[in-house]
């Protein structure tokens, strides 16, 4: 019988690396992440900590002279009418386009998800058109297809009957706001619409085929297999959706300029104007003013975006329960 050898050691484990070996490890990964990171800091992040700075300022940006003015500029900011107008009207724009562009799109994810469809990939591209279309552009182009100076779409309304005679979709004060978000919604309809394609297709195929066996209908398979597997999917989707709706400057100065009347000028358009216009009540631009009003801004973003969050771990709790 083998006597066994007592004298045999464990082979020691290696020891771990430190932070420091693991970042030379992988510092070619860091090296083609440089640039990226040097445009991020100078084009993002200097930005938003610049304007909290400038927020304490009276300063115009264009002289050398900065005055620093403590919490004044925040005070003038909560009694500015202009500024509550311009930030009711961002929320209007979000309350309206999230929901008609979230149910527009899955509708058409729905029936573009069917594989009996064989046109399905180029009425994709189609709707995704307007999504890599410069935003700008799109703005232009929308003003002059709602011209009611020989504007097509007057010119259709006219010709149906259904307008007497054309409307000045952007010139009037009842009409811009809503006019731009309409073009917003079929601008960004394509990007939720791919989101909504995207979590369609993680739904296994024999969820459809057993529901079916069972006689389920289209809305009985969209309320009890479809819906509950997508709402995950859904809250992602509305948080992504709901921040875009936010940032719309290029499409509403581009069309209206946040007029006629500041009936069009969210709070990005309002924050433009002061800062490099002759707005916020003075002669002369007021980029620290303009800073306050853009950090009050964001500040709310963040408050009402933690309580998504909140509401969201609050929704998964109760599911999970």
């Amino acid at each position: 019988m083998a006597i066994p050898n007592l004298n045999t050691r464990a082979t020691p484990k290696p020891a771990a690396k430190s932070l420091w070996q693991e970042i030379w490890k992988a510092r070619w990964c860091y090296v083609f992440m440089l640039p990226s990171l040097i445009l991020t800091g100078m084009f993002t992040f200097y930005p938003i900590f610049a304007s909290w700075y400038f927020a304490f300022l009276d300063w115009s940006g264009f002289t050398a002279s900065k005055t620093f003015v403590g919490l004044a500029n925040f005070q003038e900011v909560m009694g500015d009418g202009l500024f509550w107008g311009a930030f009711r009207r961002s929320f209007i724009f979000m309350l309206v386009s999230v929901p008609l562009q979230m149910l527009l799109s899955l509708i058409v994810a729905i029936i573009l998800n069917d594989k009996a469809l064989k046109l399905a990939p180029f009425f994709r591209t189609m709707f995704f058109i307007p999504v890599v279309t410069t935003t700008a552009i799109v703005g232009i182009v929308m003003s002059f297809i709602f011209s009611p100076f020989n504007g097509p779409i007057n010119r259709i309304l006219v010709n149906a009957g259904i307008l007497s005679r054309p409307i000045d979709f952007l010139g009037s004060a009842d009409t811009a706001l809503w006019t731009v978000i309409g073009v917003f919604v079929w601008k960004w309809f394509g990007i939720t619409m791919i989101y909504w394609l995207a979590s369609l297709q993680t739904v296994p195929a024999d969820l459809y085929e057993a529901a079916r066996l069972d006689g389920a209908g289209r809305w009985a398979l969209f309320r009890y297999i479809i819906f509950p597997l997508l709402v995950p999917f859904a809250i992602v989707i509305l948080l992504i959706t709901a921040v875009g709706s936010l940032n719309v400057f290029a499409l509403v100065q581009t069309m209206t300029g946040g007029g006629p009347f500041y009936s069009s000028e969210v709070m990005e358009v309002y924050i433009y104007r002061t800062a490099f216009g002759t707005g916020g009540g003075g002669s002369v631009p007021r980029l620290g003013y303009a800073s306050a009003a853009g950090v009050f801004f964001g500040l709310a973003v963040m408050v009402i975006t933690l309580l998504q969050g909140l509401a969201v771990r609050g929704m998964r709790a109760r599911r999970a329960s």
